[in-house]
């Protein structure tokens, strides 16, 4: 090492003959110790996280690894197509659309609700919550703010997941502000926008993370940790039963020449 530098991290070093992650002995203290989940929990607060904050975050990943033929499961798919010897390129081009359609909203609903409470005193009931969902959602549609969290491309009434990971941090005892004001948001909203729209999963993970005190601004990373596990099963499955060819034929044998000037 050269003389006076030094590079402090309070993740991982090694040795010729010991590797050292979180102050651990990697492989006395956490190799078939510790969990996946409860590892990137760890990785990113620096605190080992308890079981009912394991239960809840897993469940979160759970929720986010798979949805069937997204527009990233596709991406990943037609990518392994055209380079089937880069499964790396194909797993990134998959985790590069996780954005404001898909994936990030996990991310901007946690920011969404974490700014809507920050400094303000917590409502005691529901009464309370309404009134201030009522209040933060007419705040965003005078301002022409986008609402995340709220409406699904095929779950029209109700996102299976939402009540399910809401009832696990219930019944872990980590249903905090954020998850409250989210179902506040769900119960009022229509006051204001006219329409019933469901809670999705993604804006309803989003509030959990930030109830387990997750920095919001970094919660679109553990949807993609959770995507990439969907995208490695998309990418396995186009190796049993490939269909990213016929997407590209049936695109490719329709195109249309459209006149530029019609």
């Amino acid at each position: 090492m050269a003389d006076g530098m030094k590079f402090p991290t309070s993740l991982g070093t090694s040795t010729a003959d010991e590797i050292r992650l979180l102050g651990q002995d990697l492989t006395a203290d956490l190799m078939g110790k510790v969990g996946f989940g409860e590892l990137a929990f760890w990785l990113v607060t620096l605190r080992r996280p308890t079981p009912s904050e394991t239960r809840v975050f897993e469940a979160v990943l759970v929720a986010l690894a798979d949805h069937g033929f997204t527009p990233t499961a596709i991406a990943a798919r037609v990518t392994y197509l055209s380079a089937p010897d880069s499964l790396q390129g194909a797993l990134a081009a998959g985790l590069l659309g996780g954005g404001s359609r898909f994936l990030g909203v996990t991310e901007d609903c946690g920011m969404f609700l974490h700014e809507a409470l920050d400094g303000r005193d917590l409502p005691t009931d529901d009464t309370g919550w309404d009134a201030l969902a009522l209040e933060v959602v007419s705040a965003a549609r005078e301002s022409g703010k986008y609402l995340p969290g709220l409406g699904h491309p095929v779950h029209k009434v109700l996102d299976p997941r939402t009540p399910v990971l809401i009832g696990i941090a219930r019944e872990e005892g980590l249903e905090g502000p954020h998850l409250q004001l989210f179902q506040a948001i769900g119960r009022v909203h229509e006051q204001v926008l006219g329409r019933k729209l469901p809670l999705n999963g993604a804006g309803v993970c989003g509030a959990a993370l930030a109830d387990l005190g997750l920095p919001v601004e970094m919660l679109r990373g553990f949807a993609l940790l959770a995507r990439a596990a969907g995208l490695l099963g998309q990418l396995a499955e186009e190796r049993r039963r490939p269909i990213g060819m016929d997407i590209y034929s049936t695109i490719d044998r329709n195109a249309v020449y459209v006149d530029p000037e019609s």
